[in-house]
């Protein structure tokens, strides 16, 4: 008996433990979003995806890429979710590699969270007069003096408004960083975008060496719509490059504590006055409360099936008699 009882002890030591363990990091807590992230082997037993569609010349090797253009003239391909992106704040953090075998080489790849999906066109791979967000990673430099190309930009389309072919996106440039080197780069390069609703949009980079990330651009007061999709697409015209989708992971961000971040840090978000829409802030008395709550649920399963565990015992003795 008395055994039975430090082993209930010792397991409701450390449900308390695993219970009270804080998981937020810098005040932000996170929730993968399955329905918007993407691992080999890409595809389901029926060979197709639960939660995005390609098309154009996408081609998906299971056990290395989702290839968005091959290393040949005139490709266009695109990789979409098939559901909305509808978190008030998240964070996307994508893997992927641009390489070839030229050394004259286009045009480029881009990121989508826009009202629209799955469309070809002319604007890397996507179509123009999208309404939402775009990010760029552009290659090939057309008319843009001063600037180190590739060059990755923003743009926040409002469904009218179309890229700047001439200028390399620069009239409708929200933000945006020369990342040279990134193309053809000797480590896993990956891209993280970071976004709270009507507060800040933040884009950091590792592409120089490997946990090392860059900021690129930090946004602020931006507003997306909040009900996008995303997508990814790439474009390729006389010049070509491999445009490759390794690995998606999208997460639903909220605040823990009322100091949540703001713009203009690329370590640790800045403290911030306001709070995302919708948020409330926990009450100390109310956390403790759900604490208590779990306990008290644990030590009525485990006693129960104690109980139980006895009366079965019992119940074999006295058969055999």
């Amino acid at each position: 008996m008395r055994w039975s009882w430090n082993v209930f002890t010792a397991i409701l030591c450390l449900a308390q433990t695993a219970v009270a363990k804080p998981d937020a990091k810098d005040g932000i807590k996170s929730v993968p979003l399955r329905t918007h992230s993407l691992a080999p082997p890409y595809l389901d037993q029926d060979l197709q995806s639960r939660w995005f569609d390609w098309g154009g010349d996408t081609v998906i090797r299971a056990d290395q890429y989702v290839r968005l253009t091959s290393d040949r003239q005139h490709q266009a391909g695109y990789l979409w979710s098939r559901l909305p992106l509808t978190a008030t704040n998240w964070e996307i953090e994508w893997e992927f590699k641009v390489h070839g075998t030229g050394n004259l080489y286009g045009d480029g790849m881009a990121l989508w969270i826009t009202k629209q999906r799955a469309l070809p066109g002319p604007v890397f791979g996507s179509i123009d007069n999208f309404e939402g967000l775009g990010i760029f990673l552009d290659t090939y430099k057309n008319n843009r003096p001063g600037v180190v190309f590739p060059y990755i930009s923003a743009m926040l389309g409002d469904g009218q408004t179309s890229y700047d072919h001439a200028h390399d996106g620069k009239e409708n440039e929200l933000a945006g960083c020369s990342a040279r080197g990134i193309r053809g780069a000797n480590i896993p390069t990956r891209a993280k975008l970071t976004y709270f609703q009507e507060n800040y949009l933040q884009l950091d980079l590792q592409y120089k060496n490997v946990d090392q990330w860059v900021q690129c651009f930090n946004a602020p007061n931006v507003t997306l719509p909040q009900v996008a999709y995303l997508g990814f697409s790439a474009h390729c015209g006389e010049l070509s490059d491999n445009h490759d989708i390794i690995s998606i992971t999208a997460n639903n961000l909220y605040s823990a504590n009322p100091n949540r971040p703001g713009p203009g840090r690329s370590d640790k978000p800045r403290k911030s006055t306001k709070t995302p829409k919708g948020y409330k802030e926990p009450t100390e008395g109310g956390s403790w409360m759900w604490f208590f709550l779990k306990c008290l649920i644990f030590i009525t399963v485990v006693a129960g099936a104690y109980v139980g565990w006895v009366a079965y015992r019992t119940q074999r003795r006295s058969s055999r008699f």
